[in-house]
């Protein structure tokens, strides 16, 4: 069953969609919930209307982001329970400061912080250099962290970083899997599944981003091997989320760092970006 764009009409579609995205049972969902399966068949058939508490614990057992979670809520006639503020909003001060410590705490190697989407939002000064050195930009170039950029894009993109990504074949499917997740979440005419589309129109991106190659190396993690004017720098990278969010922003939040895969990659960012760094580029 497809999500409908934007949010669902009824509570009957949401639970029968994310059930399935989920890959449950009625026995099994209603086992996890602690509810019967013939409440759980009243559901999905609009026969039973749920409590606002209902949902939230539904959406808890399925594991529905929170952004969903509200569709959920408001096809079931509820207001939303989840916030979504701006990053730049007075609220998330503390957010902010806590991602500007982990981003310093990253340098010399670079870190930056995305949306869902992969727009970037934040980024330590590591990040910015390496970006603006494999672009080809001015070493005072800025580079934007109001969510104008999306990584993905710009690393899959012909004219971004794709011409130094040695390895981009790889790195392609990896990356897509990440924009193809939220698209399967939205359900199409979303804004997931409108930027997908697009990064699948990009040349060479279907034949190279179908399938993740799990054969070709030995290694515990993808590397991400970059050359440039003689500099080739071997790097992989760990995705962190913040563990409790109760904002839509804020779940939705990654913080990806760069590490170096061997003395070569590690000395060239030591020498480059020893300053330390701040959480804005």
């Amino acid at each position: 069953m497809n999500a409908p764009d934007g949010y669902f009409s009824d509570f009957a579609n949401a639970l029968r969609y994310w059930r399935g995205k989920r890959g449950l049972s009625q026995l099994k969902l209603a086992t996890e919930a602690d509810i019967s399966q013939r409440h759980i068949s009243f559901l999905e058939s609009a026969r039973s209307q749920p409590s606002r508490e209902l949902v939230l614990k539904l959406g808890i057992v399925l594991d529905v982001p929170l952004r969903h979670r509200n569709g959920m809520l408001l096809a079931a006639g509820f207001a939303p329970a989840y916030q979504e503020r701006h990053l730049s909003d007075p609220e998330m001060a503390a957010v902010r400061k806590a991602l500007d410590f982990m981003l310093a705490q990253a340098a010399p190697y670079p870190a930056l912080v995305v949306d869902r989407l992969w727009n970037l939002v934040m980024a330590n000064a590591p990040a910015a250099a390496m970006m603006r050195f494999f672009l080809g930009l001015p070493d005072d170039a800025p580079i934007p962290c109001d969510g104008s950029v999306n990584v993905v894009r710009m690393t899959l993109d012909p004219h971004g970083l794709r011409p130094a990504i040695v390895n981009w074949e790889e790195v392609c499917a990896d990356q897509l899997q990440w924009i193809a997740r939220e698209a399967l979440g939205d359900g199409p005419g979303s804004e997931a599944q409108a930027l997908l589309e697009e990064l699948l129109a990009l040349p060479g991106i279907h034949a190279a981003g179908r399938v993740p190659n799990l054969e070709r190396r030995a290694l515990p993690f993808l590397p991400v091997t970059l050359s440039k004017d003689g500099v080739e720098l071997n790097l992989f990278t760990t995705i962190t989320t913040l563990g409790t969010p109760r904002d839509v922003t804020v779940h939705e939040l990654r913080l990806e760092s760069f590490f170096p895969a061997d003395d070569a990659t590690a000395t060239w960012f030591q020498q480059r970006c020893a300053a330390p760094s701040k959480g804005q580029a």
